[in-house]
């Protein structure tokens, strides 16, 4: 089985409207050259100051799933909400990807698990926790084409994660992402790519791109990579949108010929 994937790259701003806009288009744009699974990228809908994020987030049903319902919906395909920040009870907010399916419904909820809390010497200082809830469970979607695993941006660097993604059956795996300009330039490739190989999966990372008034600049290069590591796609430093098929026979080859996977030992 073959599908068209598609990635969005987009710099969320401050104004919501505006960046729901933006997304529309794109996924609009994703739609009408065939892409079959298509994914925004982290916090797409709104990025600014964080002492606003708790009035910028909202119910998991609420309007942004709303809007991004209907699109699916009207599209007919399977969208992954990269993320937004989710409304709970207390003074933080989950970081939740939903991935709606081509009815609308959504069939997958995760919520970021690993918290992004770091002080780079050059510039990068920030602490995801003081704002966000982190959250527990591993999610893999079955869709009509393949099970799908959901994971958010910093969790890139946590393999184990990625293991049990692919222990429950994932054949993609998203990473919705706004990951620093500073540490994507060394990291962002090297990270994807890897997490490929090891699990033998098509990775499908949309980035945010650009320099956010209200928060760190991010890197871009949106990508989509294949279960031996190539890159299919990738974005520049512009706002866009990549595709890639994604043949599934291809992975079974891969799997077969290379069964690193049933090689592997637990220590």
């Amino acid at each position: 089985m073959k599908f068209l994937a598609a990635a969005i790259q987009m710099l969320a701003t401050p104004d919501k409207e505006l960046n729901l806009r933006e997304a529309e288009a794109k996924v609009r744009e994703a739609a009408a050259r065939g892409a079959k699974v298509v994914a925004l990228p982290e916090v797409f809908n709104w990025r600014g100051d964080k002492k606003e994020e708790k009035k910028h987030a909202e119910p998991v049903s609420g309007p942004t799933a709303r809007l991004m319902a209907r699109l699916a919906q009207e599209l007919s395909i399977y969208l992954l909400c990269g993320s937004f920040l989710e409304e709970i009870p207390g003074g933080k907010a989950y970081n939740t990807s939903l991935l709606l399916d081509p009815k609308g419904i959504p069939i997958a909820c995760y919520r970021k698990i690993h918290l992004f809390d770091v002080d780079i010497e050059r510039g990068v200082s920030t602490m995801e926790s003081e704002t966000r809830q982190p959250g527990e469970d591993i999610v893999v979607a079955e869709t009509e084409f393949c099970p799908m695993g959901l994971t958010i941006c910093y969790d890139l660097r946590f393999p184990e994660l990625y293991r049990a993604l692919v222990a429950k059956g994932a054949q993609l795996i998203f990473v919705p992402s706004a990951f620093t300009a500073l540490t994507g330039e060394a990291h962002w490739e090297p990270l994807l790519r890897a997490r490929a190989i090891e699990n033998q999966v098509y990775i499908v990372a949309p980035d945010q791109i650009g320099k956010n008034p209200k928060s760190f600049a991010t890197y871009g290069n949106s990508m989509i990579v294949d279960p031996w590591g190539r890159v299919l796609a990738r974005a520049s430093d512009l706002p866009a949108v990549i595709f890639a098929e994604v043949d599934l026979s291809y992975l079974a080859k891969v799997r077969a010929e290379l069964p690193s996977l049933t090689h592997r030992k637990v220590f």
